[in-house]
């Protein structure tokens, strides 16, 4: 799974005496209605945050992660890679261009009707 946003806050170090460590960290979707999901780096993957700081654009790939304790159940989002999403326009293929709403620009069928390679 991915989500793609811009990282709010970046928390401390968590270490416990087992020797476990986890880093969590909350980014803030790009949607009408941004949400602020948290995620967790463990173990070895703490530092995978740190070249980041609030406000960069990334897209984070998770793990979606449930257990049982004592009878209540916990959900945990852990992150295994955080990549930089370039804040500008969208980079194309040479010779695209885009449209108003920054999507490709469909090629112009010269001729008759356009093709249709939809099964209904």
């Amino acid at each position: 799974m991915e989500v793609e946003g811009s990282i709010k806050v970046v928390f401390d170090m968590q270490s416990y005496a087992s020797g476990f460590t986890k880093k969590e960290f909350v980014v803030t979707t790009k949607e009408q209605y941004p949400q602020d999901i948290k995620l967790e780096l463990i173990k070895d993957r703490t530092d995978l945050i740190d070249p980041y700081k609030a406000g960069d654009n990334v897209k984070v790939h998770f793990n979606l992660r449930g257990n049982e304790y004592n009878g209540k159940y916990f959900v945990n989002l852990q992150a295994w890679r955080i990549e930089p999403l370039s804040s500008g326009v969208p980079e194309t293929d040479e010779g695209s261009s885009l449209d108003a709403g920054g999507f490709p620009e469909e090629p112009m069928v010269s001729g008759g009707a356009e093709e249709d390679d939809l099964p209904f």
